[in-house]
């Protein structure tokens, strides 16, 4: 049982690293983005975005009435991701961001697994949380079988981010106060941290 859990683990990510083009680990373009993190245009036109952002599966977290909506596109395994998550503590913390995390599983051949504890939990958003404070420790525990259900989810993700232009994780998408959207590939600067994230 645990060879075949181990096959379907290594087989999905396997697939989802050659649909999405990648000879090697998906963190790779993100890494070479990030010291070039950019603001563009989102592509397609923003209201078609937004729609499409909203009807994912997102896990929240921050206040839901924040005044700036982020959705990130998440790999449990992304270390980028995680110090997004991390630069963006002390706007969720102060009521001014809600992050909606769109999980992916990219990088490594647990990261399906990994997504899919968090998706497959009670409170996924608890579960977030404590995936990102065991970051240090490998975050989450993979869960141990990933439901039909959750596996078209983190496809449907994924074919998301690729539609958006993103290669690699984080892709951000920040919806600004007149509903538009700017998106930004990988971790973005210090300096444009206040760009993301509006003012604190």
């Amino acid at each position: 049982m645990h060879l075949q859990r181990t096959v379907l683990f290594a087989g999905m990510a396997a697939s989802l690293f050659l649909a999405a083009g990648w000879a090697t680990a998906a963190e790779g373009p993100a890494t070479a983005q990030a010291p070039q993190a950019k603001a563009q245009a989102a592509k397609p036109a923003g209201d078609t975005v937004q729609a499409q952002l909203e009807t994912s599966t997102w896990v929240p977290d921050g206040k839901a009435d924040a005044p700036r909506v982020i959705y990130t596109f998440t790999d449990p395994n992304c270390k980028y991701c995680h110090k997004f998550w991390e630069a963006a503590r002390p706007w969720v913390d102060a009521g001014k961001v809600q992050l909606r995390h769109i999980l992916v599983g990219v990088i490594r051949d647990d990261s399906p697994a990994k997504a899919a504890a968090i998706l497959q939990a009670p409170d996924r958003a608890a579960a977030l949380m404590e995936h990102e404070k065991k970051s240090a420790q490998g975050g989450i525990a993979p869960a141990f079988s990933v439901s039909p259900d959750v596996r078209k989810t983190l496809e449907d993700h994924r074919k998301l981010m690729m539609s958006l232009g993103f290669r690699g994780t984080p892709g951000i998408v920040v919806i600004d106060s007149q509903g538009g959207t700017k998106n930004y590939g990988g971790m973005p600067r210090d300096a444009a941290l206040p760009e993301v994230f509006g003012a604190l």
